[in-house]
């Protein structure tokens, strides 16, 4: 029966609501990219917040809605895409804005983007191959790339101080990577941990629309005086 279905669309994929907060967080992280690009840093971070907020909400959405196990398989895999953009690309994009263009953002920016890759790409192939009847898992393996949805905003905040240094964001980007793919135990949050999460990622928006003009270390910000 799903075959004919496959067959008769005008499009592949598959298309029910599960799946409109996933999209509705690309589409936020590519705007942030394109924000951050025109120096935008403010809007940029917001759309990152905003992007750990579609993240939040997505898993909880899917849940409510019927689907096979086809579509349940595709679901995953469009989550991890979108997560490697936003949450893979979107940050180190940030420090080329951020940082200093040299060797070391650079680089900082390509350790964690390829630890992002590893580690979202290691735990699709942990999805695929879990057996049906598997305990729902408790805690989470180094640190979730999701994450910097939360504190790489807190750093670019950070940057603004007078004497913070541009180097900061980029350090702070590698150093995540290392996180990424590390072997340590981080429990997954429920409850009390999410709304603590949510009222920090509020505190940090709220910070940001009074903070006022762009973020001193940009580079578009310092030429521009």
């Amino acid at each position: 029966m799903f075959k004919n279905i496959r067959e008769s669309r005008p499009l592949i994929g598959y298309y029910n609501y599960s799946v409109i907060v996933t999209y509705l967080g690309l589409l936020l992280g590519i705007y942030g990219m394109q924000l951050a690009l025109t120096g935008k840093i403010r809007g940029a971070i917001i759309c990152l917040l905003l992007c750990g907020l579609c993240d939040m909400m997505d898993g909880a959405i899917a849940r409510t809605c019927k689907r096979t196990p086809e579509a349940m398989c595709f679901g995953m895999q469009i989550d991890s895409l979108c997560d490697m953009v936003c949450f893979g690309v979107f940050p180190a994009v940030i420090a080329f804005v951020l940082g200093p263009a040299n060797a070391f953002t650079i680089a900082a920016a390509m350790i964690y983007t390829l630890a992002a890759v590893i580690r979202l790409s290691y735990f699709n192939v942990q999805e695929i191959m879990k057996a049906p009847d598997a305990e729902k898992r408790t805690h989470y393996t180094g640190l979730p790339v999701t994450a910097s949805a939360l504190i790489m905003p807190l750093i670019a905040l950070l940057c603004a101080l007078p004497k913070a240094s541009a180097y900061v964001y980029p350090a702070a980007l590698a150093v995540m990577g290392v996180l990424f793919v590390s072997r340590f135990q981080v429990k997954k949050p429920y409850g009390r941990a999410i709304a603590l999460m949510a009222l920090i990622g509020l505190v940090v928006l709220v910070l940001i629309i009074l903070l006022g003009g762009e973020i001193p270390c940009t580079r578009f910000f310092t030429e521009a005086n």
